[in-house]
């Protein structure tokens, strides 16, 4: 019987101490930030919005599972390889691409961010991992029909100006424009474009790069861009960054060493150059 109750006791420790170690086992296991969480699941989730050629744009000729291509997409990819998990793209509205990231619900956005001072607020953003040698600037883009009547932010005066929600070029407009009758705010750079060419705003915002490419793939368009004007812009907001959420600090400092490594290798502008050429073929709209 004495036995029998010190085999009974002997079973309950031994119980009590894997119990115990199950469970810190678990607890160990658990993600601690979001850099082990995508380790852990063995996908990184990365949203852009895919309408800003040649760093995130729509092939229409691939199937629909695999037809945003683009710079930035191009390092989405390699970011993934480097973490050594799979790169999962959604496609979004601006507005949602950068709320998606503000409350936390995708790992990164990788969709031609620039830095502003209420969006460094919002998300972590990462270092700089392109400067265009040839950057052009941001101007306004008009109809031809106001050639030489729009010349500068002079003439923007009790005229319509359109430009893309949450964009940096929405804080152009702000800060910059005076006297306008009203903002439109549209959800991509497309939508600015097509506000213009329809003559339902005067005046669009929006990269002269960006721009060109567009203009060059629609000849008939109608738009230009009005010459001689380039937006101010603090050499702080240069360079298009990643987009994290708040406090993800190992995440923050893993894709910067990716970045150093992008930037040195000169890799990221190679992509550029190739996805600049790769648009113009197809005439991407």
């Amino acid at each position: 019987m004495r036995r029998n109750k010190k085999t009974l006791i002997l079973v309950l420790v031994l119980s009590f101490l894997l119990l115990c170690f199950t469970g810190c086992t678990k607890k160990e296991a658990e993600p601690q930030n979001r850099l082990e969480a995508i380790l852990s699941r063995g996908y990184l989730e990365v949203v852009c919005e895919p309408y800003y050629a040649p760093n995130e744009f729509i092939d229409p000729t691939r199937p629909n599972n695999d037809n945003i291509v683009g710079a930035d997409v191009e390092l989405a990819r390699f970011i993934a390889e480097r973490l050594g998990v799979e790169c999962r793209i959604i496609p979004l509205e601006f507005g949602a691409v950068l709320a998606s990231v503000t409350e936390g619900k995708y790992d990164m956005a990788i969709s031609t961010l620039a830095y502003t001072p209420a969006r460094a607020e919002a998300m972590s953003l990462s270092k700089g991992y392109f400067f265009n040698t040839n950057y052009q600037g941001h101007g306004l883009i008009i109809h031809k029909d106001n050639e030489g009547i729009i010349n500068g932010p002079e003439d923007v005066a009790g005229r319509t100006v359109v430009a893309q929600s949450g964009s940096l070029q929405e804080l152009f407009v702000l800060e910059q424009l005076e006297g306008y009758k009203e903002f439109k705010r549209v959800s991509s750079t497309n939508d600015t474009f097509l506000s213009v060419q329809e003559k339902k705003a005067d005046v669009g915002v929006a990269s002269k790069s960006t721009t060109g490419l567009f203009i060059e793939a629609n000849p008939t368009c109608g738009l230009m861009i009005v010459p001689d004007f380039t937006f101010y812009q603090d050499e702080s907001t240069l360079g298009a960054r990643i987009g994290m959420p708040l406090g993800e600090d190992e995440l923050v400092a893993r894709i910067n060493e990716i970045i150093d490594e992008v930037v040195e290798s000169g890799v990221f502008a190679k992509w550029y150059d190739e996805y600049t050429e790769y648009a113009k073929n197809i005439g991407v709209k």
